[in-house]
């Protein structure tokens, strides 16, 4: 059976060295996801999840501003083998937080996750066919471990820091400044005058929960968005769920929901008028007088950066009571009790948010090497989305940008799945996409957001063609991860090398 090998520290403590076929970064959707996938796809393969926080759900459990919510329906943001049964198919964050802890319970993952550890440095070693993955614990000491295939669940964005605007004058103001990142619990906006930076998703969110409590908020923007609005319970899920089984609904409307979300993100590409006055009518009926197209008409075309989702019509409704408003303009610079725009108008708050935008880092910022060679990532292209030229056994999940993150966590771990089970029935031990031609590259992502723009430089790169390349299409790479051919004369697979045929291949255990 497997067994426990040690190594010394610096401080003269032994630290447990524990190796494991698949090591999962990360226990939060993506996480999540894949350790389920691999329990039932690949019952033999020992793994463990590592998850810096000491609880699971990753953003879910992170974010802690008012209004934490869904941007996107649960029968997409959901996984493929866990119907969401609620009423609300737009759901907040707690009711998110129980769905993920459900599936933990029910598929016995507790006693393979280790919380508390922060994952530092992923080196691969081509001769030993393994990862030897470092990772610093609560307490401050480091972990060892060691995995034949690594997967990335770690999500897309900076954990330690927000995007920092450089706001003008921030330092002057007497009042609280909050990220929505690092809400503090205790914060009290009760009957006090609140300027909301930023027209997100996140903010989007916020200003119709603060508007309930706060004596204004202000919602200041430098440029408008589309909005998207819509029930937050979906009627015709709620009504199929009493007339059949709950997965049996659950399918039809996550295909349903699917095959709409391509249909509208086509059309707002090809013929954008039409969807233009779809999104505009509902904020017209709610706003009535409060409407003009100076706040409410972005200077790009829907899908140009992702929709905001309003459920319920709630922002609108915030706004039409006189609870909150919307202000266009560029900040000349904070004082001491409010922000000076540019146009000469003055906001007075007590409170400053700074709704900013998130920073997006790659991989959870680890240290990556390759045969001791340290990895920029901005060197390698996209393979299939999910892998990256000339880096072995590694899988990445990076979410559609105009569809739910879970669609692409749960075909990733599907192909992965594919991927360690070929391996095993062609006993081979490495899969690297090789690139081994000139491609064309091209834009990695067809967004004008800010916080793509600000990270290009940093992201890995992409071709014209596939299979180099990330895509936006759900359905199209549901094909090509799950129904294509995993032997593609790209994906190079390598036999028992040097360090298998002399009997010193590291032994497996499962982290319990």
């Amino acid at each position: 059976m497997a067994t426990q090998t040690q190594m010394q520290r610096g401080n003269g403590d032994v630290e447990p060295v524990n190796s494991v076929d698949v090591l999962i970064v990360g226990a939060g959707i993506s996480g999540i996801g894949m350790a389920v996938h691999l329990q039932e796809k690949c019952p033999d393969k020992s793994f463990a999840l590592v998850e810096r926080r000491d609880e699971i759900g990753g953003t879910w459990n992170l974010f802690q501003y008012p209004g934490i919510r869904s941007d996107s329906d649960m029968h997409t943001l959901g996984f493929n083998f866990e119907p969401w049964t609620e009423q609300k198919a737009i759901a907040d964050g707690p009711s998110i937080m129980n769905y993920l802890h459900r599936i933990k319970a029910k598929n016995n993952l507790e006693k393979h996750i280790r919380f508390g550890h922060k994952v530092l440095s992923a080196s691969w070693s081509s001769e030993d066919a393994r990862w030897t993955v470092t990772a610093e614990k609560s307490d401050g000491s480091h972990a060892v471990m060691h995995a034949n295939f690594l997967y990335m669940g770690s999500g897309y964005y900076d954990y330690d820091q927000g995007y920092d605007a450089q706001i003008s004058g921030i330092e002057n103001f007497s009042g609280e400044v909050v990220h929505p990142q690092f809400w503090p619990k205790e914060l009290d906006y009760s009957d006090k005058k609140v300027v909301i930076i930023g027209s997100g998703a996140t903010a989007v969110t916020i200003v119709p929960v603060m508007a309930e409590k706060a004596k204004h908020v202000t919602m200041l923007q430098r440029t408008p968005t589309w909005y998207f609005a819509r029930d937050a319970r979906d009627h015709l899920a709620n009504f199929l769920r009493k007339i059949m089984p709950d997965t049996w609904a659950y399918k039809f409307i996550r295909w349903k929901n699917v095959k709409m979300q391509d249909i509208t993100f086509n059309m707002a590409r090809n013929k954008p008028e039409k969807i233009i006055k779809k999104l505009e009518k509902p904020l017209k009926k709610e706003l009535g007088e409060k409407y003009n197209k100076e706040d409410y008409t972005p200077p790009y075309g829907p899908w140009e950066q992702r929709l905001c989702l309003v459920p319920d019509s709630d922002m609108f409704k915030a706004i039409s009571s006189g609870a909150a408003d919307v202000k266009t303009g560029h900040i000349e610079s904070v004082t001491a009790d409010g922000i000076q725009l540019k146009s000469g108008e003055k906001l007075d708050a007590d409170i400053i948010v700074t709704a900013t935008g998130l920073k997006l880092a790659v991989a959870g910022k680890v240290a990556f090497e390759v045969d001791g060679k340290p990895i920029s990532f901005h060197d390698h292209y996209y393979y299939k989305g999910c892998m990256f030229s000339d880096i072995p056994n590694m899988a990445i999940v990076f979410g559609y940008l105009n569809a739910s993150w879970t669609l692409k966590a749960d075909i990733v771990s599907e192909y992965t799945c594919r991927l360690l089970n070929h391996m095993d029935a062609t006993s081979t031990r490495i899969a690297n996409p090789k690139l081994t031609e000139t491609i064309e590259e091209e834009e990695l992502f067809d967004f004008s957001s800010g916080y793509i723009k600000r990270s290009i430089h940093e992201l890995p790169r992409n071709s014209t063609k596939m299979p180099w390349k990330l895509n936006q299409d759900y359905l199209f790479d549901k094909k090509v991860l799950l129904d294509g051919p995993l032997d593609d004369d790209v994906l190079q697979f390598y036999g028992p090398n040097s360090a298998t045929e002399s009997g010193s291949e590291p032994q497996l255990e499962a982290a319990e």
